[in-house]
């Protein structure tokens, strides 16, 4: 499988999310072997969309000559698109964002309805590609955090998407934490072997990916102490 690899932060190979993306990919890998590259938003030359939509008009050039015209062709070039960030203010880290708005060539001014809702009929072909989400945050838990992002990516992708969010986050950055990160990332690897294979997640081993890894009063008091 050919797979592109977005990383939403600005802390490049030391992102905290990065590592559980890793993880994810190794199981992928113990089950056949896969083609990945990454990129590292902050690193990408990427212009603000003006929102001019000459390339909904135009058969998907943008106005804008810069690292976007390659990346669009990687996109439509891959099987799965990660999208690996840490939730910043509800949502992803800007430089991500700026990707996002400027797949915008991919579509064209025409709008479908799809059920309740309009959608832009696309210029190009992308019914081939899958999306993953992997997104974590330093919050304690789950529970109104990740809303916003995550139905953001379920519009901007509605078919074939799968969404792993994780809180505690920086625990994968301190090497004390081990011996509860581990473990975690033993189940994230166990998810991407189960991605590979099936092309879904076992909604059981999400619930458990997905939960604190540790109690939430003990992480929230960890961390302000640190304050």
């Amino acid at each position: 499988m050919r797979i592109l690899v977005f990383n939403g932060s600005p802390k490049r190979e030391k992102s905290d999310t990065l590592c559980i993306t890793r993880a994810f990919l190794d199981g992928m890998q113990d089950v056949g072997k896969q083609e990945v590259q990454i990129l590292h938003a902050v690193e990408q030359h990427i212009k603000p969309c003006t929102g001019c939509f000459s390339c909904m008009h135009n058969g998907g050039t943008c106005i804008h000559n810069d690292d976007m015209r390659g990346i669009l062709e990687k996109i439509l070039d891959r099987d799965l698109l990660i999208w690996s960030f840490p939730l910043y203010c509800y949502g992803m880290p800007a430089p991500l964002k700026a990707i996002i708005d400027r797949t915008l060539p991919l579509s064209s001014m025409t709008m479908q309805r799809v059920g309740d809702r309009y959608e832009h009929v696309g210029q190009a072909d992308f019914s081939h590609l899958r999306y993953l989400m992997i997104c974590g945050c330093g919050f304690p838990n789950s529970k109104h955090n990740f809303e916003p992002a995550v139905a953001q990516f379920k519009l901007l992708f509605p078919e074939g998407h799968t969404i792993l969010t994780m809180p505690e986050s920086p625990m994968f950055s301190v090497p004390a934490a081990s011996v509860v990160t581990e473990p975690r990332l033993a189940l994230v690897r166990q998810a991407g072997r189960q991605y590979a294979e099936t092309g879904s997640i076992d909604e059981t081993l999400l619930t458990v990916i997905t939960s604190p890894m540790i109690p939430e009063e003990q992480y929230a008091a960890i961390v302000n102490a640190g304050v």
